[in-house]
């Protein structure tokens, strides 16, 4: 509450709606966040110091909070997947645990680290239901994660899990490559274990059991090998016929209360079909017992990691809608940039066609009002001549207008088109040169009263009036 009074303290208004709306939508509050992140943080806190987070209520919460906000906090959202994915599996519920898994590996986090652990326990989860060719490309995602993130050791364990699945699926030269890798290149004894025990797991499939039991042993001398090391061993020496070694390795594994189910399903095998003398009724219990590891734990286990595996091919064959997002954005976009681009060149060449007129009418005005200028000009010019009825030759007016003006003369030749009498034409041109009627009444030998009448008849005759009669010829003279 203090934090939204203070963002709207400071006009935050925009971002006080938002906030409003989200929390309204997600029915989350800044609290509940905090507190999912405080989890997350414990766990990774646990698991830097080598311990496992247990709490499953308070992980399956934050998991939940942040799953709400996993737009906003992706990171904090797949390391809650992460945890609680390892709870689910802890919990015999691979299942689920696949699907809180997937879901980690949706999320936009950049936090490589964690991505690479989320895949290396789907690839587990794989693993345990026998499918190797899936198993080996998770771990090979695994391991660019790592790579990715810097962590040199876990980016080993990632190749040593791909060298294990190559040797499961009998890709032998793929291995070797590996695990040579591992070795020239990590001094984690840890690792250079495990290695080692790949070798033997390699040599075991292709039956050259004396040199299973050699790299086991090799293995040895880098640490603890558990009940791995003595299935593989227990293996080993029941194939080779050596049952007192075998079963040996066997009672040891059913003395490991870590054991895994199919170590001990393996181990009552090799005690069950030993040639060791056994009293009838050790043998139907030993017998009985492997039974009561199939049918209820070995199958409902098995089923349900098939089940987390088909969901995982489920999701993997799931084409992604974010592509079709992408291109269906990338073309409307490239559509609408074509259609502007093509908009914007019609709206430019309009304007400049526009821009071409204007200039263009500019310029026929301009030369227009030149024109309308000289034979005002010439007009006044010729009026005002001291010896106007000598220049003013009417027998020949053709050339005496081409001597005032080219306008002149070109309206001369155009009013004899128009039908009209010599004296009609001799009134235009005086009237065009701005004469008053008393000067048209000597310059035509006509009575001054008269002209008025004279000119309105030769107006009507044009079509326009005596009134306009002169603004008549001067657009007759320009234009026509």
């Amino acid at each position: 509450m203090l934090y939204l009074c203070t963002m709207f303290a400071k006009r935050h208004i925009l971002s006080f709606f938002v906030l409003a709306f989200v929390l309204a939508l997600t029915g989350c509050s800044p609290r509940a966040v905090r507190e999912a992140q405080e989890v997350v943080a414990e766990a990774d806190s646990l698991r830097t110091e080598g311990q496992a987070f247990t709490d499953s209520v308070a992980i399956a919460e934050a998991y939940n909070t942040l799953e709400k906000w996993q737009h906003i906090y992706p990171t904090d959202y797949a390391r809650a997947c992460y945890y609680y994915g390892r709870l689910l599996r802890a919990k015999d519920d691979p299942v689920s645990a696949m699907q809180v898994f997937i879901n980690a590996t949706h999320s936009t986090t950049h936090d490589y680290h964690i991505l690479g652990r989320v895949y290396s326990n789907m690839a587990n989860i794989c693993r345990l239901n026998n499918s190797h060719d899936l198993a080996y490309a998770l771990h090979s995602r695994s391991a660019e994660m790592f790579s990715q993130a810097g962590d040199t050791l876990l980016y080993y364990y990632g190749l040593h899990n791909m060298a294990y699945e190559c040797a499961t699926l009998g890709e032998k030269q793929e291995s070797l490559s590996l695990i040579r890798q591992i070795q020239q290149q990590c001094t984690d004894s840890n690792v250079l274990l495990l290695s080692y025990e790949t070798m033997a797991e390699m040599y075991r499939i292709q039956a050259d059991f004396d040199s299973t039991i050699y790299w086991i042993n090799q293995a040895q001398l880098y640490g603890d090998i558990g009940h791995y090391g003595s299935v593989i061993k227990a293996q080993a020496f029941d194939n080779l016929g050596i049952e007192d070694s075998a079963i040996h390795y066997a009672t040891l594994i059913l003395a490991d209360t870590t054991a895994p189910y199919h170590a001990k399903f393996n181990a009552l095998y090799i005690i069950s079909h030993s040639d060791s003398v056994l009293s009838k009724d050790s043998a139907l219990a030993i017998a009985s017992h492997r039974e009561d590891i199939r049918h209820y734990e070995y199958e409902p286990e098995k089923e349900k990691l098939t089940v987390a595996t088909e969901l995982l091919k489920q999701d993997l064959s799931r084409k992604p809608v974010w592509p079709w997002v992408v291109l269906i954005i990338c073309l409307l976009l490239t559509g609408g940039s074509i259609a502007g681009f093509s908009i914007y060149k019609k709206k430019k060449r309009r304007q400049l066609l526009s821009q071409q007129i204007q200039n263009l009418q500019i310029a026929k005005d301009a030369t227009i009002l030149e024109k309308k200028l000289a034979i005002e000009e010439q007009g006044k010019l010729f009026a005002s001549s001291s010896n106007l009825i000598v220049d003013l030759c009417w027998k020949d007016y053709d050339a005496m207008c081409n001597v005032v003006n080219q306008n002149f003369w070109m309206l001369a030749r155009k009013l004899q088109q128009e039908n009209l009498a010599e004296k009609e034409i001799r009134l235009c041109v005086l009237s065009l040169f701005n004469l008053g009627y008393e000067e048209m009444a000597d310059m035509l030998c006509y009575a001054p009263n008269g002209i008025g009448k004279f000119k309105m008849r030769t107006a009507k005759k044009l079509g326009t009036t005596a009134k306009k009669l002169r603004d008549f010829l001067i657009d007759k003279a320009i234009y026509n």
